[in-house]
């Protein structure tokens, strides 16, 4: 159970590394803005958590720093599927190399998630910190399902 946990959290952390604008209609890709991603992110967890102000100020840049190192580290993983993307006949090999490549970068992610656990622990209980987990993995179903239609 821990270990399907462990790897659905990596992989939405790892989907939700990707800045990614929605397109209506066919009309032109709307700006991701990562500021008001962020901040939203930040009040979800804040409030789904219930971090008092201080535990806010010392864990949500802790928070936001690994997010931005798991981003840098899956750039050029990124960078070659979607060179990999536009070949048009890739190769066994290529295709291997993507899959070690993906492989080794959830390694690398666990080992930071690991590094900043520990950082956390200073800041947060052990009942905040698990709750922090849960409320990731439910921002991140919400925030993929869009705004909730008005109900009249």
């Amino acid at each position: 159970m821990n270990k399907i946990f462990f790897i659905t959290f990596v992989t939405i952390s790892f989907l939700l590394s990707f800045s990614v604008g929605a397109q209506e209609n066919g009309q032109q890709r709307k700006h991701f803005d990562r500021e008001a991603f962020q901040a939203k992110r930040n009040a979800f967890i804040t409030a789904e958590v219930g971090l008092t102000p201080e535990e806010a100020a010392l864990f949500i840049p802790l928070s936001d720093e690994l997010k931005k190192k798991k981003f840098e580290l899956g750039s050029s993983y990124r960078k070659y599927i979607k060179d990999l993307r536009s070949k048009k006949n890739p190769t066994d090999a290529e295709f291997t190399k993507a899959v070690d490549d993906y492989l080794n970068l959830c390694i690398k992610e666990a080992e930071l998630e690991k590094e900043y656990a520990k950082k956390f622990k200073r800041i947060l209980s052990p009942e905040k910190l698990y709750k922090y987990q849960g409320a990731e993995l439910k921002f991140a179903r919400e925030y993929m399902r869009g705004p909730k239609p008005e109900r009249r």
